[in-house]
């Protein structure tokens, strides 16, 4: 163990960046295809976990399309588990930082559950259990599709902390001392986490389409004509929409206001303003296109980039730079 400590370092590691950046890739993949097999209603394509018909290589699952969703999403998983255990040994037996190695720990651990709540959507679902309801498998389906975010919000966060520049830059270059940066981007980050948990109960409540009418809500009302939980939990989400946008629009606000924070974020608060303008035309096409299940599932797909790239600017907002936090570490009273 003695051998290991020595050998870590806190400096910045090109093939460890790289490495973080294909594991980001390799989410994408895997989120589309959990959003695709959602939109396209493939999640009980098998019945059974974690096998798929008994199999590991189900017969047919390449020429039909529910068990060609279900089945790679399955798959897609099983790498995200194996790309996590790579992730957290290299930390471990290189990276000095012990916040790090923590994050990369949390990351296995979140990922591991995430599995398990897959399996339990599949193995509660009303089909194996017999059941006149099936809220519990889809209680299980909205916590593993807010689980994948937070699997995805801490692999941004190692991915930039391995970075050159959260490493070697200097706290001039990097700093954001305006609080209110720091406070709204929090902000905005909790407010879309929401907006795609109120998403993720209308999905998997398929209450995508329980409002047909966009902009409105009703021929000619902003309020729906009639109530019942799949119009409540959709119209949650239209005006949940409009929190988003008022709260992330101040925080880019606040971004592009202040001088040191427009230096250090200011082309990440461009990418998000452009991925604000794409995800509100990509909920508009869905209800447009009477829920194409390619137009919901990039609605999904960029929310979750919405979430990923405000939480990046946060989180890098609250970055002082390695020296003076490791100053502020060796200082600190013991």
């Amino acid at each position: 163990m003695s051998l290991h400590i020595r050998q870590r370092t806190s400096g910045y590691k090109p093939w460890l960046f790289i490495y973080c950046i294909f594991a980001l890739c390799w989410i994408t993949v895997l989120l589309y295809a959990g959003g695709f097999t959602t939109s396209i209603k493939a999640g009980m394509a098998f019945l059974d976990w974690p096998l798929s018909d008994g199999s590991i290589n189900p017969e047919g699952w390449m020429t039909e399309t529910d068990k060609l969703a279900e089945h790679s999403h399955r798959l897609l998983g099983m790498k995200i588990g194996l790309l996590s255990i790579g992730l957290f040994l290299w930390t471990w037996l290189r990276e000095s930082r012990a916040w790090v190695r923590t994050l990369a720990r949390v990351l296995l651990w979140l990922v591991i559950l995430q599995g398990v709540l897959g399996g339990a959507r599949v193995r509660f679902d009303q089909l194996n259990i017999m059941t006149d309801h099936n809220l519990l498998a889809q209680t299980f389906a909205v916590i593993h599709a807010c689980g994948a975010m937070l699997v995805l919000g801490l692999l941004v966060a190692i991915t930039l902390a391995c970075s050159r520049r959260w490493i070697e830059a200097t706290p001039r270059r990097v700093a954001v001392q305006s609080a209110s940066v720091k406070n709204w981007g929090i902000a905005a980050t909790v407010t879309i986490f929401l907006q795609i948990l109120t998403g993720a109960i209308m999905r998997h409540a398929d209450a995508g389409l329980a409002i047909v009418h966009f902009p409105l809500s009703s021929p000619d009302s902003l309020l729906p004509a009639y109530w019942n939980f799949g119009v409540g939990i959709h119209f949650i989400h239209r005006v949940g929409a409009i929190v988003v946008t008022v709260v992330l629009l101040i925080f880019l606000g606040k971004v592009w206001g202040s001088p040191r924070a427009r230096q250090a974020l200011g082309y990440g608060a461009l990418m998000v303003t452009v991925a604000l303008g794409l995800q509100i035309f990509l909920g508009a096409l869905t209800i447009w296109t009477v829920k194409n299940p390619y137009a919901a599932t990039l609605h999904h797909l960029v929310g979750a980039f919405l979430l990923a790239s405000t939480w990046g600017l946060t989180f890098l907002a609250h970055h002082r730079g390695e020296a003076e936090a490791a100053t502020e570490r060796v200082q600190a009273p013991h």
